[in-house]
């Protein structure tokens, strides 16, 4: 990608380092995702590279994590990559952008793919559950606007989402309280936080069923920084308050 600057096995090093730091922390799960790989694209235009290296960093992370939870990834909505990546690391989840209804992204009209990917995912003989976004971040949804974030969330459990994931307007942006106890309320599969959980907001969403971390983890709140081993372990001792 435009800005790689290191090897293969860079990339597993600092991986599996961060990995390392999960598990001494223990952590629920871990999610692999090719953040740095600036700018995103879609589909076709996501090349075998991509899928290959994928598989060797997850495979690699999947030894030091074991039994741990471990899932994938792949920017920018490349389900059937991530699918492909998680049957061949022997991972047990995907999180899946764009799997019901479109949207518009910044990388460009996303549409829905949830007949073909779970086809896909039958075909290959990949078991895997997918945690699925609705209304997802960085993204316009004015092409659904008559579709509110509870009929969405519906529609993804009408195609066997394993689990719908609400997040902020971007990265590091926590969702609207509200509109947790709304999906709580809405649909019976569980409802993940995707974005903009902290250790000083943690109570606000104690009632999800899981919570996907990332830039709070990081040594300057970023999701470029630097894993903080401090942080985690702080955030997880909190966790178990409301366990």
């Amino acid at each position: 990608t435009p800005k790689s600057c290191l090897s293969v096995q860079q990339l597993i090093d600092s991986a599996c380092e961060e990995a390392i730091i999960y598990k001494k922390c223990k952590i629920d799960g871990i999610i692999v995702e090719n953040m740095f790989d600036v700018p995103y694209v879609m589909g076709k235009q996501v090349g075998p590279e991509v899928t290959s290296v994928m598989t060797r960093v997850c495979s690699e992370v999947k030894n030091v994590m074991g039994k741990i939870p471990c899932g994938v990834q792949v920017l920018s909505g490349n389900n059937f990559c991530a699918t492909a990546v998680a049957f061949a690391a022997g991972l047990q989840f995907v999180r899946a952008e764009s799997y019901v209804f479109a949207h518009v992204a910044d990388e460009g009209l996303m549409e829905a793919c949830a007949g073909p990917l779970l086809r896909y995912a039958k075909n290959i003989g990949a078991d895997v559950l997918y945690f699925t976004d609705v209304k997802k971040k960085h993204c316009s949804h004015a092409i659904t606007q008559d579709v509110d974030i509870c009929q969405t969330a519906k529609a993804a459990e009408f195609f066997l989402s394993d689990g719908v994931i609400l997040t902020g307007t971007e990265t590091g942006d926590p969702p609207k309280i509200d509109e947790l106890k709304a999906l709580k309320e809405a649909v019976k599969i569980p409802v993940l936080i995707g974005s903009g959980v902290t250790e000083a907001n943690l109570k606000n969403y104690s009632t999800a069923d899981a919570l996907i971390v990332g830039s709070h983890f990081k040594r300057n709140g970023h999701w470029m920084g630097d894993l903080d081993s401090n942080k985690v372990l702080k955030f997880m001792e909190k966790v178990n308050l409301f366990r």
